[in-house]
């Protein structure tokens, strides 16, 4: 397992040389901070990206891999996901979150009244690991200036951190997903910019493995306070969505 300490070193060292979820609810090969995008229609640039996500080969993961999974979703959007990489079903479809735990995190959006088609949804790494095995911080170090330059294309308002991988690496801590998830953080596209709002939450992976009434409470907290700031009025009858 990759220690997220070693993660963090890395972000840290860079810097200094840069100076929910049942119901029917109707980011050293390259510098890994945000580099400036020409203007252009965001859906033409994003589509840039994700396709030198399909051609990268910086890592071993690129060449054992199926389909890269860029990412897909509104390119206007006002709030973002981000997972830590993707599983069998994505790596078959070239899509994000398309199994078990995606059908979770699709009825997730739909209980603060939202559709996958509204959010823009990806993950800390566009390839599949091995076997499911937990990303490596060298994985990690060359993707992310692929999930920066989607969020700093994207400038959403508020992302939300699916696991320990995203949080960690998002806002470049050790601190463990515990500690940081019913909390607001901040995520900056620059130093000129206004700040994203970053929750962190449970990936909906580990809902499934460690089903609770606690955890799901927790998520379902995280995800009202996510509707919060983003002023969304919650569905009729949104309650904690079930894993199926």
């Amino acid at each position: 397992m990759a220690e997220p300490r070693d993660v963090s070193r890395l972000l840290r060292q860079h810097k200094e040389m840069e100076s929910f979820f049942a119901g029917d609810f109707t980011l050293r090969s390259r510098p890994v901070s945000a580099k400036v995008e020409p203007s252009g229609e965001p859906q033409r640039l994003l589509e840039e990206i994700a396709e030198e996500v399909r051609a990268c080969r910086k890592c071993e993961i690129g060449s054992t891999r199926l389909n890269a999974v860029p990412g897909e979703g509104n390119p206007k959007a006002r709030l973002v996901f981000v997972g830590e990489a993707p599983g069998a079903d994505e790596d078959q479809q070239g899509r994000p979150f398309v199994g078990r735990a995606g059908q979770l995190l699709t009825r997730m959006i739909a209980a603060i009244g939202l559709r996958r088609e509204d959010v823009f949804i990806c993950n800390t790494l566009k390839c599949r690991p091995p076997e499911n095995r937990d990303p490596r911080p060298d994985e990690i170090w060359n993707c992310l200036p692929y999930l920066k330059r989607q969020l700093a294309i994207l400038r959403p308002e508020v992302i939300v951190a699916l696991g320990s991988h995203a949080a960690r690496t998002l806002l470049e801590t050790d601190t463990a997903i515990g500690k940081l998830r019913g909390h607001f953080h901040e995520y900056r596209f620059s130093d000129a910019d206004r700040p994203a709002k970053v929750m962190p939450t449970y990936h909906p992976a580990y809902l499934l493995r460690n089903y609770s009434y606690e955890n799901r409470q927790r998520v379902w907290e995280d995800l009202q306070k996510v509707a919060d700031a983003l002023g969304l009025q919650l569905p009729k009858g949104s309650r904690q969505p079930e894993p199926s």
